[in-house]
């Protein structure tokens, strides 16, 4: 199908891009109404929302109509694409890294955020002064992204991680070493090596030390928060569930390392 003529918007994904993302997107299932759309251009779609910020209905007309950019959206979310992509792309910057496909350290961190006026679930973080949503992350020591959990704001840190480690534990089969912050020290330590086989380290900033402290290994994971940070549509949680500020997230992760992988 031949893609129309417009100019590029700086989310596109490039020929080379598409090149390695074309295989790991559903293709068109047979039968039914003729395609009008073609999946690069819904890819390029869900890349504008989620680099600009904008909403669905906002969309520029000289891209798909943002119904069929938002219905393949949805339905690439429910069943497990976006994470599927982030995995198989990491693997993929891995190995190109010269390191083993599987992480076997990781750290993990969380971050507060507030929410917009589309409900669903919320609470308060009374450490951050954040009435919101929580992201859990556990990202490997090059700071790409193996697991996110989005909670609300006022679940605490060692019940939120025992979601984190539940998943990572039947989808990382190398990892024994995870390094987290001082909300993360006390019970949990145990919980993860008795029920993961994984040392839990805490790395805690000095008390005597005043102002910015870069902490060895925590570092990685506010990183990749960052790298997040450039994709708008993140910097609040506009959605009304969960799960799809999580295909968000891996999303972006993946739009990250898919210009990684396309530089090279």
């Amino acid at each position: 199908m031949n893609e129309p003529l417009r100019k590029a918007y700086p989310s596109d994904v490039s020929d080379a891009e598409w090149q390695k993302l074309e295989p790991l997107v559903p293709a068109p299932k047979p039968g039914g109404r003729p395609i009008t759309y073609s999946r690069r251009e819904i890819v390029n779609g869900i890349l504008y929302v989620l680099r600009s910020g904008c909403g669905w209905r906002m969309l520029p007309h000289d891209l798909p109509p943002w119904q069929s950019v938002y219905g393949y959206f949805r339905e690439w979310c429910k069943a497990g694409i976006f994470e599927r992509i982030n995995h198989i792309l990491r693997r993929a910057v891995r190995l190109e890294a010269s390191h083993d496909p599987d992480p076997s350290a990781a750290a993990l961190d969380s971050q507060s955020v507030k929410t917009s006026g589309c409900g669903g679930v919320r609470g308060y973080d009374a450490g951050k002064k954040v009435k919101g949503r929580k992201r859990h992350i556990l990202v490997d020591t090059l700071g790409l992204l193996l697991i996110v959990v989005v909670l609300a704001a006022n679940v605490q840190d060692r019940d939120a991680a025992k979601q984190v480690c539940e998943k990572a534990r039947r989808r990382l089969p190398r990892l024994r070493l995870v390094w987290a912050d001082g909300g993360y020290a006390g019970k949990l330590v145990d919980w993860v090596y008795e029920r993961c086989h994984w040392l839990l380290t805490i790395i805690k900033r000095s008390d005597t030390t005043k102002g910015f402290q870069l902490l060895p290994r925590r570092w990685v994971a506010e990183r990749t928060f960052a790298w997040l940070g450039n994709y708008r549509r993140l910097n609040k949680d506009y959605e009304y569930l969960p799960a799809t500020s999580e295909a968000m997230i891996y999303l972006a992760m993946s739009h990250v390392m898919l210009r990684r992988l396309a530089r090279k």
